[in-house]
């Protein structure tokens, strides 16, 4: 796992756009298109806004998303609304290459399985992403695998659908896929961050970040989120 660190959160996510782009770059080039999953946050917000300003082939490129809460359409708990403020007006990307969990239907069990089913029609069977960007939680918990959910034991299935945490019930992306992916981004802001930073370098399992693949991953952290890890 290669670790860079920078000054700020505002550094983080424009290095962390520059990398995204690299990447995208060459996945068009070798095989002409580009599938990345994204998280939520203020920092990948600034991310997204920064990547929407690069020079990439946008008609190859398609994002879906991480995990997802359960709420109505628009809602600013959605991270699809803030996804759609911060790439589609800043990239001249194709409104129908944002592919968003179906979060919104009465049965979200049979809507994880939709989901599953759009990422096989996609990006083939079985789904595998050019990049998954992940954030961490200051419990441990990325996308939305948190602790004590059942979703952290699910090993046959590519998305699932999680209890209420923090007032919603969420879809999400499982460990199978998200470790499927060719390149896993981490992006850490913030000191709260900083304790389960030390355990995700670590390969702590016990938290839910810990059981994502440290193969062919970067960890993008400012100052304040990485803190004294270098000393110890």
């Amino acid at each position: 796992m290669e670790v860079q660190v920078f000054a700020d959160a505002d550094r983080v996510a424009h290095e962390a756009a520059r990398l995204i782009a690299q990447l995208a770059r060459k996945a068009v080039a070798e095989r002409g298109q580009f599938l990345m999953a994204v998280s939520g946050g203020k920092t990948p917000w600034k991310m997204l806004q920064a990547l929407g300003k690069e020079d990439l082939p946008w008609e190859n490129v398609h994002v879906f998303q991480v995990d997802e809460r359960v709420a109505p359409s628009g809602h600013p708990d959605r991270n699809l609304t803030h996804l759609v403020e911060s790439l589609l007006e800043f990239a001249p990307l194709k409104e129908d290459h944002i592919h968003a969990m179906p979060v919104e239907s009465d049965d979200l069990d049979e809507a994880a399985l939709n989901y599953a089913r759009t990422l096989c029609r996609i990006t083939g069977t079985p789904p595998v992403f050019d990049l998954v960007h992940l954030g961490l939680g200051a419990d441990g918990h990325t996308a939305s695998l948190v602790p004590d959910d059942p979703a952290i034991m699910i090993e046959d299935r590519d998305v699932a659908i999680s209890l209420t945490y923090q007032g919603r019930r969420r879809m999400t992306l499982t460990y199978p896929i998200i470790n499927r992916s060719k390149t896993i981004l981490w992006v850490v802001t913030g000191a709260e961050k900083n304790q389960m930073l030390k355990r995700l370098l670590a390969g702590d399992v016990s938290i839910p970040a810990g059981k994502v693949c440290q193969d062919h991953a970067f960890v993008l952290a400012d100052r304040e989120a990485f803190g004294d890890i270098a000393a110890n």
